[in-house]
């Protein structure tokens, strides 16, 4: 049987697998463009664009983000037992206190966001304080006390980031493709087979780097509620917590497509799994699965 300590390996290993794989896209994609383009400037624009976008999404992105889910930030006279709780989660994990944010929403629902564990932020919904009890609370609070220690933030931003770059690089090579303003040389017996080889991959680029983030999201979710159960020695707390917020029909008015892998569980809904591909498209992992995963852990 998997014990948590497995679990988390295992989880740990099949991440950094499928964020390897993602660099040979960029570089493959990048190695393209600039061949069938003979302009290795595409390559240079690649990295300016990468360590731009990086700058932002590290040092601004939490901002962004509490902004969009209209976040408000609490002090502890504003909630004690809550702030009781994070304290004395934070103290078994060995983090700092996070700042603590509330989110005005009925929607059982919480996420984590910030650079790193000295600026980190929790930020929970006013409907997730109200329908759970206290073991389920912390469930969840240690889920996310999860992403914060194992640098899920750092490790989201750099996948976004390589998604930018292959959607720019596909973007740009399409471009200057259809407009003429190529320089592949036509002149090769197989240029035109390449050439549409090229167009082929260019086009699904993007698609095939964004399952790739999506399988990445949905193996750290697993590996949080792995970490998740072991911070708390209890998973069962984490199990109903699950229950009751994929269970819940409220919708999230501040939940928008960019930043709905951030949350513990989809907050938009209507989005059933049904189907293979649904889940293939995913930000989460089956509410299901992530269910039995915890329960097949040996404390």
């Amino acid at each position: 049987m998997a014990s948590l300590y497995t679990q988390a390996a295992s989880n740990t290993q099949k991440t950094w697998i499928y964020l390897t794989g993602f660099f040979g896209v960029v570089i493959f994609i990048g190695w393209l463009a600039s061949y069938l383009l003979n302009d290795p400037a595409i390559i240079y624009f690649a990295v300016i664009f990468a360590v731009v976008q990086s700058f932002v999404a590290y040092w601004f992105s939490d901002s962004i983000v509490l902004s969009m889910a209209n976040a408000t930030p609490i002090e502890q006279k504003d909630n004690p037992q809550l702030y009781r709780l994070v304290e004395n989660l934070c103290i078994t994990a060995g983090l700092p206190l996070p700042k603590i944010y509330i989110i005005n929403e009925r929607q059982p629902n919480a996420f984590a966001t910030g650079r790193d564990k000295n600026h980190a932020v929790i930020a929970v919904t006013t409907g997730l304080l109200e329908r759970l009890e206290k073991t389920e609370l912390e469930g969840v609070i240690a889920h996310e006390l999860s992403h914060i220690g194992n640098r899920d933030m750092l490790l989201g931003t750099v996948v976004v980031v390589l998604v930018g770059v292959i959607a720019i690089l596909s973007n740009m090579f399409l471009r200057v493709s259809f407009f003429g303003g190529g320089k592949r040389d036509n002149d090769r017996g197989n240029s035109g087979l390449l050439f549409f080889l090229g167009l082929v991959a260019m086009v699904l680029a993007p698609v095939i780097a964004q399952l790739i983030q999506l399988a990445i999201s949905r193996k750290r979710e697993f590996l949080a509620d792995a970490d998740g159960a072991l911070l708390t020695r209890y998973p069962e707390g984490l199990v109903r917590a699950l229950e009751k917020i994929s269970s819940d029909p409220n919708p999230m008015d501040s939940a928008h497509n960019t930043t709905a892998h951030l949350y513990i569980a989809n907050p938009l809904r209507g989005q059933q799994l049904n189907n293979w591909m649904t889940k293939l498209f995913s930000t989460h992992p089956p509410i299901e699965e992530r269910i039995k995963a915890l329960m097949d852990l040996s404390v």
